[in-house]
């Protein structure tokens, strides 16, 4: 019996990521393995009493432990240096130089339900809207539970637009729980809530830069729920590009007084930057007990990011042709592709895990094979 080719597509999908996933696996166990012996020792130099048998939940808490003391990197003491508008300025600007897009204010434009959320509008190169979206930023236990996420308020769609001719454009929500300003204070975010905050608006740009026009298919609908998680946790990758990080970075309590950078010297400040961005890429390769986290998307996410690698991001030109064509593929098509058939056009090939490996410490497995 002849199976249909949408089948037979779905079978090699399922053997090439259980293939590539028992590849990571079997390559980065011994990354992991040896994160885990140092992270065992740690809890015996605390006097852990569970140190000889970690369960899942002890592992979470004494890693962040771990790297606090290994890396001096704690997150509470970055808070003072990572705004909210600084963010969300360099969030706009890196996708306005991968993308093409402009992201701006469009308060009053839209109703909304409290008066700390924003409306912005997102523009094409020539100006011309092509979508909106809702940032609900602070936290407000009485009304909000904890986390983030993002959700489509109307999708892309032909069928339902006012004049049938046009497309309607797509609306998008992302709500966060970062902590308010305080007085004069803008609110200060953590590094994983810096993190967070590009997830979640991957999420939403796969959303609002589809061109899908069947609203079943557009943005993120019609695509399985672990290649969805490609685009958010691609912009979480460019967190830890020196560019990015120096530009979200900004001293409004250095030394718990608010210092502008136009008086700190440039070279300490250099030195400051340097020193956060080298313990946060050490920070990141730390693995131990993260083995099985959404393992299929972090391998097309770290891949897909090293398409912008390999061409050198430096090199800006390069880059938005890069971004271009990821624009094109991954967040235009939506569901109305596979997500092998749309990871391969953007990629020109089938995933690879090397990307992944490498990102979490390659020199480790190569010294231990």
């Amino acid at each position: 019996m002849c199976l249909p080719s949408q089948q037979l597509s779905l079978i090699h999908e399922l053997h090439l990521m259980l293939s590539l996933c028992f590849s990571w696996q079997s390559q980065a166990f011994p990354l992991i393995f040896l994160d885990l012996v140092d992270l065992k020792e740690f809890c015996k130099s605390q006097g852990s009493p569970e140190a000889d048998d970690l369960n899942h939940w002890d592992i979470t808490f004494w890693s962040e432990r771990f790297r606090e003391s290994k890396y001096e990197l704690n997150e509470e003491e970055l808070r003072p240096y990572l705004s909210l508008p600084r963010v969300m300025d360099g969030l706009f600007n890196l996708v306005n130089m991968l993308f093409g897009i402009n992201v701006e204010p469009a308060d009053g434009l839209a109703p909304v339900w409290n008066h700390d959320v924003r409306f912005y509008r997102v523009n094409d190169s020539s100006g011309t809207p092509i979508a909106y979206f809702y940032f609900d930023p602070y936290s407000r236990p009485s009304e909000k539970s904890g986390g983030a996420w993002m959700g489509g308020v109307v999708s892309r769609s032909r069928i339902l637009s006012r004049d049938g001719a046009n497309a309607r454009l797509p609306v998008a929500h992302m709500v966060c729980n970062q902590m308010p300003p305080v007085g004069d204070k803008p609110s200060l975010m953590t590094f994983l809530e810096v993190e967070t905050v590009f997830h979640e608006f991957g999420h939403a740009l796969q959303h609002m830069l589809t061109k899908q026009d069947e609203g079943l298919v557009a943005g993120l609908r019609g695509i399985e729920r672990d290649a969805r998680e490609l685009p958010s946790q691609f912009m979480e990758n460019w967190c830890y590009h020196s560019d990015i990080v120096e530009e979200v970075h900004v001293s409004f309590a250095l030394n718990q007084s608010a210092v502008d950078y136009s008086i700190i010297d440039g070279c300490c400040r250099n030195t400051l930057m340097k020193g956060i961005y080298q313990k946060l890429l050490a920070a990141k390769t730390f693995c131990a007990g993260t083995l099985n986290l959404r393992q299929w998307a972090e391998v097309l996410s770290a891949d897909a990011f090293s398409a912008f690698e390999d061409v050198g991001l430096e090199n800006e030109k390069a880059v938005k042709e890069t971004g271009q064509r990821f624009r094109q593929t991954v967040l235009a098509l939506g569901g109305g592709k596979a997500p092998l058939e749309v990871f391969v056009l953007f990629r020109g090939r089938e995933p690879s895990p090397e990307a992944l490996l490498r990102h979490h410490g390659p020199e480790s497995v190569t010294s231990s094979a």
